[in-house]
């Protein structure tokens, strides 16, 4: 029976897949405590800016902000979602345990996922320039690669420059685009605009599959302040500045 989805992977791996990014979004949302919200000082000059300057709410700019917060958690999960699609790859699997993201069943193949271009500082990037010809090096007909997901172009090709001052050369490490390692990974040109387009259609068949018709998920940081704000008849900037900086003159008079 041909697949619904992708040629490359079966239904049930996209759809687990699918299913794990969701988990990691909610616990995200479920996680981010008003505690969590409050570990950098709050900036409610900015907030009241914004409210003010873009014609929201400040339930909207908060809401907004916290989400903010939230999208750096999820990123991390998007990074294990391509690890996981790319893992369900006949001839690869995906063990971020062991050192790398993904690698070829035969050691032909090691590579490490990033979902941006830019999610690296220059200590992080020798690093993974290090850790990337030590595996060529112990695998003499190994090719290592350093993916970005999410690159600034299209390409394939030796990942050679100079980092913290050093030149890093060797003739098995490489850079390559997203595009390029999904066409290299399963012989199609197209298979990641392929993923780009089916996921819309199997997102939604999967959360029917749950029953969920209208995603929404709590976020304990906002209910938190807005019980609050509301216990203490103060707006929710109010709230949030008291508590913030409530041992500036004035503020704890709020």
């Amino acid at each position: 029976m041909a697949n619904k989805y992708l040629s490359f992977i079966s239904d049930a791996h996209l759809l687990s897949c699918i299913s794990n990014l969701h988990d990691s979004y909610v616990k995200a949302q479920k996680k981010l405590t008003k505690s969590d919200f409050y570990t950098n000082k709050v900036d409610v000059i900015k907030l009241t800016f914004d409210a003010k300057f873009q014609g929201l709410t400040a339930e909207n700019v908060i809401t907004s902000e916290i989400l903010r917060q939230i999208d750096k958690s999820v990123n991390n999960s998007i990074g294990t979602f391509h690890e996981q699609i790319l893992g369900g790859i006949s001839g690869y699997q995906s063990a971020r345990a062991s050192g790398y993201d993904i690698k070829a069943s035969d050691n032909t193949l090691f590579a490490d996922i990033k979902n941006k271009h830019n999610t690296m500082n220059s200590s992080a990037a020798e690093s993974l320039y290090r850790k990337l010809k030590e595996f060529a090096d112990r695998h003499k007909q190994a090719k290592c690669y350093w993916v970005q997901i999410f690159a600034k172009n299209s390409f394939d090709e030796l990942w050679v420059g100079e980092i913290n001052g050093k030149e890093y050369r060797h003739s098995r490490v490489y850079k390559i685009s997203g595009d390029k390692f999904y066409a290299k990974l399963t012989g199609l040109d197209d298979a990641f605009f392929q993923l780009y387009k089916i996921l819309p259609t199997a997102t939604d068949d999967y959360l029917k599959s749950k029953g969920i018709t209208s995603p929404k998920t709590e976020i304990s940081a906002i209910k938190e302040i807005t019980d609050l704000a509301s216990a203490n008849s103060r707006t929710i900037l109010d709230q949030i500045a008291i508590e913030n900086y409530g041992y500036y003159f004035k503020f704890k008079d709020l």
